[in-house]
């Protein structure tokens, strides 16, 4: 379609961007409508990326920089422009990239969203602390609550200002009294009464009785008030005098009063800390838990490798370091003693009572329980079989001394409206709302909480609205899926309520079924209405049918994409003839291959799952075939298969995996399997060197190919002077990293192109060598389509095929578009997992059989790509390999073999199989969601 030139739209209305060429962009021009939901769209691999962080995030970001100080600036002539010849109409820039897990054991739900900093910040201001075990309020008082005390009291009112004698060990009360009197003070109130010190001195059986001495008293009139400043002062020497206790008595009516006051923070010689926020950090020494360090689990005795199998009984063996004669003896205790316990030896133990269980482990006076047997093994660890035994059943455990609340004791004995902050973090988010909307605060805290709650219960609404309703704050990061963390993200940046910004999206639908996206789109219109351009990078056919205006990049990928081949509404890009255009308009359907459907005799039963939400469920996940575990977000996918099948598995080959989920039983045709592959979507190498050719073993080749070259081998190279990673033929300057990085205060580092090398990564001398032309840093700059056609053009050279042969895979999963050399840390978690793919379909025949578990594989997948990968798949099954998918796609979904539908909600309300069976019965389930949208 052709555009209107951007000479008719107006920076006011429009983002204009002139001749953007980053990358494979070639040369466009793109006009963006302001305070729209805008979607580009286009193959993997078309420039979408590039065109929406490369070219409009980066820009927008250099000129925030631009703002800042002449330190930050004097960087910015080596700061690089994103190479286009103009942009105009640019607002602020947001950008919420797909990000894959922390894998950081302290970040928690609560500090990803922020949520947790204000909780902090409240209970250190208006939390008030309580005595653990009387519950009674712990106050510090001031001199100041003295004197309104005291002035407070009726005309006529006789007040006693007095200090409480306290001896100093192996002091005589006479000395201390004599003492007194050279202080100055002369009287005494000894019950009731006012007496001369001095006669207390002469009648020394007084002595023995509480001693305490008046510092003032005063008989309260209507000019009480201008003595304020003097009874301010008797109360801190009262607080001094009695160390840190001041004592008023009031007389009214011929009664006496009698009112403590104390200006340390303690009750009953117990002290309390303070409330800070350092109190509240589990990222902080103050506050961190001493037991685990703020972790929540320390290395102890793992209760589920002490008791692996949870559908058994105490009396069939359910206890594992209770069998054999020897270790016999402790279970035979509790049988014999069964009856005066009145504990059910017959009962499986997860059907014990809380109560029940505990006894288990704790023990009483009739037998000893499992602490005291562990206690035993730990006296005998001088002994090599008590040292195995004891490592059997060590694992990382809840601590025992915060039960997983990361913090010390003494944060929990501060409150606000009787919850402890360990309480509201264990709350899930659905219910922490209805709390601090119900909140009830006096005047004094509502006026210093209430900025406070305004972003609690701000942020937590849109938690509750991207569906994570769910989770608590406690939740470990590391824990959560793809898609959660992705929503998270989106959540926290929705959360500061920017107006008239410009939001950048990389794929928000990840991980959501299309139920849960309807959510999404609603956040998204929200965000436009508030005056932002939101611009989103997506696949997803239900937001790019709800975007104001699609952009459309291809046609196809690589250096067959960069163009812009359509931008405009829905309605308009329906009448064209991309490859977007023919999927959403049905020309192109993604269809199975095999009409006949594949036999599925043997399967791996899983009984009795119930790690996080799931209820106890049984699943079949049948082998030499293609098996969806779909639901809704929060249904239990990620906890049946990561947390409980993929790791129970490789325990069962004999692996050493993660903690295994509760679950009873793993059953069926595990020996079918060799081995387990669980692909997900972190990064296939940390550092900058790291890249697809190197993942898949093609770089070898290359650099054989290169020192076999005539001038490098009469210059002597060998294949390392190839590589970057090693000293010979790299770039001295740079190390082979083709940049150099400044280090910049208070702001992320800068990369900077090497001027040695520039960016090329080799010595000059190295780059002489070439192959057709093309030297080795040319070549890494290639596509891997581009590098296919070019080896290809000589099929009679064998070190050149082999290169082809080792690319091939890379074609075959739809990677064609990225360069030999670029870098892991650009890929996004979806191209980070189709490299990992193409490596296990580039090895070849294995006479393995290998169970693949995939975390949603369609991430960053356009429709036309999504065939590939399911072609991939195919050749997967026909080479004897099994395959299991976590994925809402429709398109997968319809491929299946096999549907695993979790749910029917998330969290407490999910958990259950609504469905497992073939893809056509799943259609006619009433109660499931995702047949709803198939």
């Amino acid at each position: 379609m052709s555009t209107p030139p951007l000479s008719k739209f107006s920076p006011k209305t429009h983002i204009l961007i002139k001749g953007a060429r980053v990358h494979n962009l070639k040369n466009i021009d793109v006009a963006i409508q302001r305070g729209k939901l805008v979607v580009i769209t286009g193959l993997s691999g078309s420039g979408k990326s590039s065109l929406a962080f490369s070219t409009l995030y980066a820009e927008g970001q250099r000129r925030y920089v631009e703002s800042l100080s002449s330190y930050a600036r004097q960087f910015l002539g080596k700061v690089e422009k994103p190479e286009v010849d103009y942009i105009k109409g640019i607002s602020p820039a947001i950008a919420i990239e797909q990000k894959v897990n922390s894998t950081n054991s302290r970040s928690t739900v609560g500090t990803m969203t922020e949520i947790y900093d204000y909780i902090k910040l409240l209970y250190a201001r208006i939390g008030k602390t309580y005595h653990p075990t009387t519950g009674n309020l712990i106050q510090k008082h001031s001199a100041e609550d003295v004197v309104d005390y005291i002035l407070s009291q009726k005309e006529k009112t006789r007040v006693y200002l007095v200090a409480p004698v306290v001896l100093k060990k192996g002091e005589k009360t006479e000395d201390q009294l004599q003492l007194l009197i050279q202080q100055g003070f002369s009287r005494a109130y000894v019950k009731n009464e006012v007496v001369w010190i001095e006669d207390l001195i002469k009648e020394k059986a007084k002595v023995k009785k509480e001693i305490e001495i008046i510092v003032d008293r005063y008989i309260i009139s209507s000019e009480s008030q201008e003595i304020k400043g003097r009874i301010g002062d008797s109360a801190e020497t009262s607080f001094y005098e009695g160390k840190h206790n001041c004592i008023v008595y009031t007389e009214e009516d011929g009664k006496i009063y009698k009112k403590i006051f104390s200006d340390s923070f303690e009750e009953a010689g117990m002290e309390f800390e303070e409330p800070t926020v350092h109190l509240f950090s589990f990222n902080n020494p103050i506050g961190a838990c001493p037991t685990c360090e703020g972790y929540g689990k320390v290395i102890g005795i793992d209760e589920d490798l002490v008791i692996p199998n949870k559908s058994l009984s105490l009396y069939q063996d359910a206890i594992a370091c209770w069998k054999g004669p020897k270790m016999g003896r402790w279970k035979n205790k509790i049988i014999q003693n069964a009856e005066i316990l009145n504990f059910p030896i017959h009962r499986p133990i997860k059907d014990l009572t809380e109560e029940e269980y505990n006894l288990l482990w704790t023990g009483n006076q009739y037998f000893k329980g499992l602490n005291t047997f562990f206690n035993h093994l730990e006296r005998k660890k001088y002994k090599i079989h008590y040292r195995v035994m004891l490592a059997r059943y060590r694992g990382r455990t809840k601590c025992p001394d915060c039960k997983g609340n990361r913090l010390r004791k003494e944060a929990d004995y501060v409150k606000i409206n009787q919850h402890s902050i360990s309480q509201l973090v264990n709350l899930p988010l659905k219910e922490l709302a209805v709390f601090f909307k119900k909140i009830k605060l006096d005047a004094f805290q509502q006026k210093v909480a209430k900025r406070l709650l305004i972003e609690i219960n701000t942020r937590i609404q849109y938690l509750l609205d991207v569906g994570v309703g769910y989770l608590n704050l406690n939740r470990s990061a590391n824990t959560l899926s793809g898609g959660e963390t992705q929503r998270i993200n989106l959540a926290t940046s929705v959360g500061s309520s920017l107006v008239g910004s410009m939001y950048i999206l990389d794929e928000p639908s990840i991980g959501l079924h299309p139920k849960d996206t309807e959510n999404l789109i609603r956040i998204l219109k929200g965000l436009q209405k508030l005056g932002n351009t939101v611009i989103v990078v997506e696949h997803d056919e239900d937001i790019i049918r709800a975007a104001d205006e699609i952009i459309d990049l291809g046609p196809e990928a690589g250096s067959q994409g960069g163009n812009l081949i359509f931008n405009g509404s829905l309605q308009e890009l329906l009448k064209e003839h991309t490859l977007t255009a023919q999927y959403l308009n049905g020309q192109l359907k993604l269809e199975k291959n095999n009409k006949t459907q594949r036999k599925l005799n043997n399967k791996i039963h899983l009984s009795g799952a119930r790690e996080n939400n799931l209820q106890n469920i049984n699943v079949d996940f049948p082998l030499h075939a293609l098996t969806v575990v779909t639901g809704v977000s929060g249904s239990g996918k990620s906890s049946l298969v990561k947390q409980i099948l993929y790791p129970a598995l490789q325990k069962k080959l004999g692996g050493y995996g993660e903690k295994v989920g509760k679950f009873d039983e793993i059953s069926g045709a595990v020996q079918q399997i060799d081995e387990i592959e669980f692909i997900d979507q972190n990064p296939i190498g940390r550092s900058s060197r790291s890249n697809p050719v190197t993942y898949i073993k093609a770089y070898d080749e290359i650099r054989k190919l290169y020192s076999n070259r005539g001038l490098a081998k009469a210059r002597a190279y060998k294949p390392s002077h190839f590589s970057f990673n090693v000293d010979g033929g790299r770039c001295e300057i740079c190390r082979g990293e083709g940049e150099i990085i400044e280090e910049m205060q208070f702001m992320a580092d800068i990369h900077l192109k090497c001027e040695a090398c520039d960016g090329k990564r080799f010595k000059e001398e190295i780059l002489e060598v070439k192959f057709k032309g093309k030297n080795i840093a040319d070549l890494l700059e290639m596509t891997v389509q581009d590098a296919v056609d070019f080896f290809n053009e000589n099929p009679e050279d064998k070190d050149a095929q082999r290169i082809v042969d080792k690319l091939s895979p890379l074609l075959a999963v739809g990677l064609g578009y990225i360069k030999l050399g670029q870098s892991s840390s650009t890929l996004s978690g979806g191209e980070a997992q189709r490299i990992k793919l193409a490596s296990y379909l580039g090895k070849g025949e294995k006479k393995q059989s290998i169970l693949f578990i995939f975390d949603e594989p369609t991430t960053g997948l356009h429709f036309h790509d999504i065939k590939k990968l399911l072609a991939s798949f195919d050749a997967l099954i026909e080479k004897g390999h099994s395959i299991i998918v976590i994925e809402h796609n429709p398109a997968i979904i319809n491929f299946a073999d096999w549907v695993i539908d979790l749910g029917p909600k998330g969290g407490d309300g999910g958990g259950l199989v609504v469905f497992q069976g073939r893809v056509e019965e799943l259609k006619k389930c009433k109660t499931s969601f995702t047949a709803q949208y198939l």
